[in-house]
């Protein structure tokens, strides 16, 4: 392909992409294909010869497309959303076109200055009080690993990576019964082991830590000779929305001087509202490490995540290496590469950029807030049916039910509105029993979208019941 046709064919991607976009309303959300059913219309074999593009693309159309679960579409209330805000997209176009690797502040200087405004920016648009700093993670997942392995450094005076752990006693992670999986793995991946994993028993409205069970467990863990490393707290966890309170897990954190992360993937976004930090951010300054995904809530393209630090040394101490191929001479800069895991970057941060530009904090503000209040709605709507429950209460714009009947009913229910393609939920576990779970956060999605679930249930259920 010469530079021509990637211009002629980028313009009519993005003519596709437009109209993509404008139908998605009359696509069923979730892919309808079965299993294997994709891959035995791909060829077994690669190609000899180069393919015209246009035979590509209309493979594209008739083989991928139909396989795909559409998760820009406005009744997507699966899982927590993937946003993609046409700016947003549009800046990784730009991206993709430079194709920088930019692991150093030398190999793309804007990359990394604009990255350090970018999460300034959003510190300022959470609340956060000047002096974190921060770094743009792939994902949730990347920043806890890092935060994880940096707890374990510290507890070992950091000769872990250099000595190893196996000759340490227990190190011990505390977190709550609601986290998300990312933290166990990354129990697994740091050699902490999942059965040093403590998990403490949400409580409350809120399914919150209780912080006299998690100071008891650490001195017993004491007692028996382990070494307590780190706490990790949620804010909105992923199955109902677990939040704790922050205040007094870190006044238990400094009691036993423990490095703290904070997992706010998914509401950390919510927190650009100053309304709902009262709730859920009190203290929040106090936490070494947080973390919250601009790539769910606040329209950001796939993937992009930012974790803020206290104090960037103690990570920099867990993960900074530097061989002579990648020293920097001249005056001190910032190499973010140093910060994180993998030794490439992506420039992630173009796309908040052109994102917060194009919207505003007022415009992403709205969206959150309409989220919030059309949740409750729905909430109070599903709450009619006859012999519905509500298991757990809106936390933000995440709430939970169940019909009438055992486990098996919900699952019933679950995939039978999921194979009808109007809507797409997913079931989860709450205290021993299966839920159906609904999470509002689309970034185009309207009240009509939102309410429609309502009656889509009460159709699906005539049907299943």
């Amino acid at each position: 392909m010469n530079w021509d046709d990637f211009a002629s064919w980028s313009k009519r991607i993005a003519d596709w992409g437009a109209q993509y976009h404008k139908t998605l309303r009359d696509r069923p959300v979730r892919a309808q294909t079965k299993p294997g059913e994709i891959a035995l219309k791909l060829p077994k074999n690669p190609p000899q010869q180069a393919e015209d593009m246009s035979t590509i693309m209309a493979d594209f159309d008739s083989i991928v497309m139909p396989g795909m679960t559409h998760w820009q579409h406005p009744r997507f209330f699966a899982y927590f959303p993937a946003n993609a805000a046409p700016p947003s997209m549009l800046a990784e176009q730009l991206v993709n076109t430079v194709a920088a690797q930019c692991m150093l502040w030398q190999t793309s200087p804007a990359a990394t200055e604009v990255e350090g405004v970018m999460v300034d920016w959003l510190r300022q648009a959470l609340g956060l009080p000047e002096g974190f700093t921060g770094v743009i993670q792939d994902s949730a997942s990347s920043a806890t690993l890092s935060a994880v392995l940096t707890m374990r450094e510290r507890a070992t005076s950091y000769t872990g990576n250099r000595e190893g752990i196996a000759a340490r006693s227990h190190l011990r992670i505390y977190c709550s019964d609601q986290v998300h999986s990312s933290i166990d793995r990354a129990c697994w991946v740091t050699g902490i082991g999942q059965d040093n994993l403590v998990k403490i028993a949400g409580t409350g409205p809120r399914h919150s830590m209780d912080a006299d069970a998690l100071d008891a467990a650490i001195k017993a863990d004491i007692a028996e000779g382990h070494t307590p490393a780190g706490i990790i707290a949620i804010t909105g966890g992923t199955g109902v929305g677990g939040s704790d309170e922050l205040g007094p897990i870190l006044a238990v954190a400094k009691a036993h001087d423990l490095y703290t992360h904070l997992d706010a993937a998914w509401a950390g976004s919510a927190m650009i509202c100053p309304e709902f930090r009262d709730a859920f951010w009190q203290d929040v300054d106090g936490f070494d490490s947080i973390v919250f995904n601009p790539h769910k809530w606040l329209g950001a393209q796939f993937d992009c995540s930012i974790q803020f630090l206290r104090d960037a040394t103690p990570q920099l101490n867990a993960l900074k290496i530097e061989p002579e191929y990648l020293k920097t001479t001249g005056e001190a800069v910032t190499n973010y590469s140093e910060w994180t895991i993998p030794l490439g970057r992506r420039f992630r941060a173009l796309k908040l950029w052109f994102l917060i530009r194009s919207y505003g904090l007022e415009g992403l503000q709205t969206r959150i807030r309409n989220h919030v209040a059309w949740a409750e709605d729905l909430c109070r709507a599903i709450e009619t049916l006859e012999g519905f429950e509500i298991t757990t209460q809106p936390i933000l714009s995440l709430f939970s039910f169940r019909c009438p009947g055992d486990d098996a009913m919900q699952q019933r229910l679950v995939d039978a509105i999921n194979d009808d393609g109007r809507i797409y939920l997913t079931q989860g576990a709450f205290q021993g029993r299966k839920i159906i779970r609904v999470q509002v956060g689309q970034f185009d999605t309207t009240r009509d979208d939102v309410m429609m679930v309502h009656s889509v249930v009460q159709d699906i259920w005539e049907n299943v019941k």
